[in-house]
């Protein structure tokens, strides 16, 4: 009987970590997977595909089968191994009063230390190490577990789904393969870490799922950096103005951006003949462009400007004045990276300076961070010229200096990191170049503007 009780104990642990390994490799393994391995592989395959799309079946399924086996271990194997040690704690001196009740205690904790390590653990780590494998071992067993005891698992499965519709939760039957953005930058960055991604392709689908999120006021060329042309310029002058700027199309205005009639590119010169250009004005030449808000999200403003035929647009803020110019090179290269041509200024926006960075005042916030680190708090402003501009509360000066505090989730609450940012040149009233240099934490210096 002795003998019997420690196989059926052996058998029943194995019994455990098969409903353990079924229930970790099934919800570890990917719809799309599973479906792909099942048009092409054998029976074991269709038999994970049957189990996966009957999830929450097959998880009440391995919940009972863990429950029946755990307790039936306790009964056989607890009395037995209680019964084999009995005789060496008496062996050993212990008091006979408590020799029944120690070798219970001891077997106890035996018996659930072994099927926790071998039958859950053990179980546990290798389907989630290799789920597929796993899966196709344990999968079959499962099934058949689950279709015999099928009464018991529409009970408990509607005692639970009851308990989440009053929590207004609604039930479902298999696990999702669809992923927020948020999950895939994440799995993206993860792979990038771990080395299973290049680092370029890792940048490239991480700015394009990032894309979607982004509005217009963070892709267009802001007001104050517009070239546009008068209605009453010639063509004449717009040829001056490609070779003055190094850019092909411009905004024609009546006196400024709020009074766009449209706008001009340079190929549209070469369907004015040569005599007629220094008498063609620009306001016939304009052709209009659509106008977005700045709150419409990049996935819609890339379509709208696809379609346009200027593959341009202007862009108004909340109270309808024209906020700025967006074209379609702007998204493009929000998602691939800066492009630059012969026209292109050549200062780069981010620079490397003796103790630190010199980056470019319209250069975003999260931009920054990406560039160099310095995570800004939330606030009023998109840009780091805006942010300086408002710590200093003022319009800066060239040399004006702040201490910034930036957002760290590793450092402690109370020695937060800081940055020293220097406004190194300005482009009127707008902040063009922002020296940042990190303080060390023993730096004592203030927090206010000077």
């Amino acid at each position: 009987m002795i003998a019997l009780s420690l196989a059926a104990f052996v058998l029943l642990t194995l019994g455990t970590a098969v409903f353990v390994a079924a229930e970790f490799s099934l919800t570890a393994l990917e719809r799309s997977t599973v479906d792909a391995n099942a048009r092409t592989g054998g029976a074991r395959d269709k038999m994970i595909q049957r189990a996966h799309r009957t999830l929450s079946v097959q998880l009440s399924g391995a919940q009972i089968g863990i429950s029946i086996t755990t307790l039936i271990t306790g009964y056989l194997s607890e009395p037995v191994i209680a019964r084999l040690l009995a005789p060496a704690l008496a062996a050993g001196g212990l008091p006979e009063r408590w020799v029944e009740g120690t070798a219970l205690i001891v077997s106890l904790i035996i018996a659930t230390s072994v099927s926790m390590v071998f039958g859950e653990l053990v179980a546990q780590y290798l389907a989630v190490a290799v789920p597929l494998q796993t899966a196709r071992v344990v999968a079959g067993p499962q099934v058949l577990f689950s279709a015999v005891f099928t009464p018991l698992i529409r009970l408990t499965n509607g005692a639970a789904n009851r308990v989440l519709l009053r929590f207004g939760i609604q039930p479902a039957d298999e696990l999702s393969s669809a992923r927020s953005p948020q999950e895939l930058l994440s799995l993206v960055r993860n792979s990038a870490e771990q080395g299973a991604l290049e680092k370029p392709t890792a940048e490239l689908v991480d700015r394009s799922l990032q894309f979607g999120a982004r509005i217009a006021e963070e892709f267009m060329t802001p007001r104050s950096k517009v070239e546009s042309l008068e209605a009453d310029a010639t063509v004449v002058d717009l040829l001056a103005k490609v070779r003055e700027t190094g850019h092909s199309r411009f905004p024609v205005t009546r006196g400024d951006l709020d009074e766009t009639l449209g706008v001009v590119h340079l190929k549209q010169v070469f369907e004015i003949p040569h005599p007629e250009r220094a008498n063609t004005r620009l306001g016939r030449l304009a052709r209009p462009v659509p106008v977005f808000p700045s709150t419409l999200d990049g996935d819609a403003l890339m379509a709208q400007i696809r379609n346009s035929e200027l593959q341009t647009a202007l862009v108004a803020d909340e109270y309808g004045g024209i906020a700025g110019m967006v074209t379609l090179e702007d998204l493009i290269e929000e998602i691939v990276g800066d492009i630059r041509d012969e026209h292109d200024n050549p200062t780069p926006e981010v620079m490397t300076i003796a103790g630190g960075h010199r980056v470019a005042g319209l250069l975003r916030i999260d931009e920054v961070a990406d560039q160099i680190g310095f995570r800004a708090h939330e606030g009023d402003y998109e840009t780091i010229g805006g942010l300086v501009m408002a710590a200093l509360g003022r319009i800066p000066a060239e040399g004006d200096s702040v201490v910034l505090t930036a957002f760290d989730p590793d450092s402690s609450p109370d020695r937060p990191p800081r940055w020293r940012a220097t406004v190194a040149r300005m482009d009127g009233r707008r902040v063009d170049m922002v020296d940042l240099v990190r303080l060390e934490p023993t730096n004592d210096d203030g927090q206010d503007a000077r």
